[in-house]
């Protein structure tokens, strides 16, 4: 499962055909299958973890927390990973302040991972890829 960037609709990408060409059920545009975080506001994360049928890992940072840019390759790494099994999203906290309350985010880099449109996990602060690829694997996502 795969959310594109420029509508938000989640597509399923089979296994058979050429991944490169792949393009989004709804509007049509290139989709990106490479599973890496994608940047959005709070209207479409909570569209995407209220229907996404796989979990959904959320970053909430700053673009002015040194922790939040150091673990940004870790998070990649691991987005890119589990590709089609795990959506990747990053919401900027100062730009998405009401979601990020409404989360209850009290320090950042906070993780959340949802399923069925349930928060099942959380956790916060930068750490390195093994401990948050072990995280990742307890909580399911």
């Amino acid at each position: 499962m795969f959310r594109c960037e420029s509508c938000g609709a989640l597509n399923r990408v089979s296994g058979q055909g050429n991944a490169a060409s792949a393009v989004c059920g709804k509007c049509k545009q290139s989709l990106d299958v490479s599973g890496k975080p994608q940047n959005v506001a709070q209207e479409a994360a909570r569209r995407t973890i209220a229907s996404s049928p796989i979990p959904v890992l959320v970053d909430v940072w700053a673009t002015w927390c040194p922790p939040c840019r150091a673990v940004a390759p870790v998070l990649e790494a691991l987005a890119k990973e589990r590709a089609g099994k795990v959506i990747t999203l990053k919401l900027d906290s100062d730009q998405n302040q009401q979601l990020a309350s409404e989360l209850r985010v009290q320090g950042i880099p906070t993780f959340v991972v949802f399923k069925d449109g349930k928060e099942v996990a959380r956790m916060s602060g930068a750490m390195p890829k093994s401990a948050l690829d072990n995280w990742l694997r307890q909580v399911g996502a």
